[in-house]
């Protein structure tokens, strides 16, 4: 199981941000470095590291996958970059922005919400009272129907049995 990077997020809205924050850290701003950050900020929503790799599909040019883990994994540990785990697929990555984000995924179409921890407030204190844990939602985010599909899927048996896996 992988685990999330503890360094604070680190809010960088733009491409010349984000290069001055590698900078100001000693770090080098290779090309494969700029080719993630480029991909991220062209996907403007968190996206396995295949399709950074991959360029999103020719928006961006190609890299080699292994490069690209090796470049979130250090985006990640400056603060720029966020990983978190949605079911049984890759892990998906994003831009952290200026805070922390946690995460609402459906199990039928895949939409991921990202939320500000705030407002799961109310849900962490219901899993405190009721079982003793401290929940957090930003590296497995919690995954359910989004209102539309839950509207077109009513939840049956079969669909309770699905979610629980």
């Amino acid at each position: 199981m992988t685990v999330p990077h503890a360094s604070p997020p680190l809010a960088a809205p733009d491409m010349d941000t984000a290069v001055e924050a590698l900078r100001s850290r000693g770090l080098r701003v290779s090309a494969a470095r700029r080719l993630v950050l480029e991909a991220l900020f062209a996907a403007g929503r968190p996206i396995p590291a295949e399709q950074i790799a991959d360029g999103l599909a020719g928006r961006v040019p190609r890299s080699d996958l292994a490069s690209a883990y090796r470049n979130l994994e250090t985006l990640e540990a400056v603060g720029l970059v966020r990983h978190f785990h949605v079911g049984h697929g890759p892990g998906l990555y994003g831009l952290t922005g200026a805070a922390d984000r946690e995460y609402l995924v459906c199990d039928s179409c895949s939409a991921v919400r990202a939320v500000e921890p705030r407002r799961m407030e109310h849900v962490r204190s219901l899993i405190k009272h009721e079982f003793g844990y401290e929940a957090s939602f930003s590296h497995f985010p919690i995954i359910g129907l989004c209102a539309g599909c839950a509207r077109e899927e009513p939840l049956t048996s079969d669909t309770e049995e699905r979610l629980a896996c």
